[in-house]
Parts: C-alpha cells; sequence; structure tokens
C-alpha cells in the first residue's frame, strides 16, 4: 500500500511489486489489529466500519430493550457499541469533523436506546445524565491517560517513553513555571504529523490543569480528575 497526501499518491503508477517470483498487487486499505488503514491515512473506512458496525448492534438490541432492566441495557450498549468506540479511539485523534460527527451519532444513538429517550431529544443532558463523555472527550481521556503512563510512570516501554519527555528543570528553578512538569512538544511540519502521539499527546498533556500535572496523584486519582475536567469543557 502507498501511503501519502492525494497529490503524492497521483504521481504512483505502480500497481504491483515484485516479491521473489511473485506479484503482489497495491491495495487502497490494510487491516492491522482490527483497525482499517487507508492509503492517506484518513481513517474513512475504520469510521465507517466502527459505524456500520454499531448501528448493526443497536437495530438487534433494540427489539430486546422492553423486557430488560435498565441496567442491562447499558451492560450491553457498553459490550457490543461503546467498546468498539473506544478500540483503538487514539489513532482517531486529528479526524475530520465529519468524521468525527459520525462516530458520535452512533453514541447519540446508543444513548438514546438506554436513556428511551425520543428521536429529537436534546442530547447533551441525556449523556450528562448517563455521565458519558462525547467521543472526542474521550479520545482526549484516552490519549492523557496514555501520556500520564509514558511521562510520570515507568510503566511504559523506552520507545514510547521517547515520545513523551518531560521539559528539563535546569535552569528554571527560579521560575514560576520549574514544577509545571510540562511535555517537550515535537515539532511538525504536515497535519500528518500534528496527528502522532508524540506531538498531540504532549500538546494535550500541557493543555491540563495544574493540578492533573503533579506527582502526588496515582493513577486512579488522575483518570477520575480527569474525566471530571472533560465533562466540565
Amino acid at each position: 500500500m502507498w501511503l501519502g497526501s492525494p497529490q503524492q499518491l497521483v504521481k504512483v503508477n505502480v500497481l504491483e511489486v515484485p516479491v521473489a517470483s511473485a506479484r503482489i498487487n497495491v491495495s487502497e486499505t490494510a487491516r492491522i489489529l482490527g483497525v482499517i488503514v487507508d492509503s492517506q491515512l484518513t481513517l474513512f473506512a475504520q469510521v465507517a466500519a466502527v459505524c456500520r458496525c454499531g448501528y448493526y448492534q443497536l437495530r438487534q438490541l433494540r427489539p430486546l430493550v422492553r423486557s430488560m432492566s435498565s441496567d442491562a441495557v447499558k451492560t450491553l450498549v457498553q459490550a457490543f457499541i461503546s467498546c468498539r468506540l473506544d478500540y483503538c479511539n487514539s489513532m482517531f485523534y486529528g479526524i475530520t469533523d465529519g468524521l468525527m460527527s459520525q462516530l458520535q451519532s452512533v453514541k447519540n444513538a446508543a444513548a438514546r436506546l438506554v436513556s428511551g429517550a425520543r428521536r429529537y431529544d436534546h442530547i447533551t443532558l441525556v449523556l450528562q445524565e448517563l455521565h458519558w463523555l462525547p467521543v472526542r472527550r474521550r479520545m482526549d481521556f484516552k490519549m492523557a491517560t496514555l501520556i500520564y503512563l509514558m511521562s510520570l510512570s515507568s510503566m511504559a516501554p523506552p520507545y514510547l517513553a521517547a515520545d513523551s519527555q518531560l521539559v528539563s528543570d535546569e535552569g528554571r528553578r527560579q521560575l514560576r513555571s520549574a514544577n509545571s512538569r510540562t511535555c517537550v512538544v515535537r515539532r511538525t511540519c504536515s497535519s500528518y504529523g500534528n496527528r502522532c502521539v508524540a506531538a498531540a499527546g504532549p500538546r494535550l498533556w500541557n493543555s491540563l490543569p495544574a493540578h492533573l500535572r503533579q506527582t502526588d496523584i496515582n493513577f486512579e486519582q488522575f483518570k477520575r480528575q480527569l474525566k471530571t475536567f472533560l465533562f466540565g469543557r
């Protein structure tokens, strides 16, 4: 599969690649650990697959809702829909608003199924009552927890920890920012680069309140306070 921008891919006219005695056809998409990656890294095919599967599961669950308790419906929605929206959702960081709205529509439909809300009821209040973060904030939650594990603990492997290094305090000890525990943001030159963990992760981490970036907060406390902060946004 050739990867690049639309302008770059137009210039490529190689449709198959010789490998030993075989010839491998060039593909537009590839599935890696359940994630469909396309040649332009738009994740359009992956979003379409997640939405298609989510709506299918909702259609299967809708006739059963009346004969089930509210907790049972929440459990099934979490098992069949929410887990698919959360799977590898950090890869969706930086996708277009149109694709993001498609994912959010699936979550809105699931919230209406659980709460019994009508189609045209205001979904924001329903999500707040269920204590569900919107899809975009859920991605922020996933990315921030990943950076926490990479920068503030020794749980991450070295190749990931290198992408979230804290700013050195040398020469800043007299400055107010000496204890801010900010991450080094990698410089990029394209929109593709802005979406990588080494750039998007530290940028999101640095935007968090100072009390979430301190060393005296454990992982469970961090997750609870982070979710409260994201709800406030």
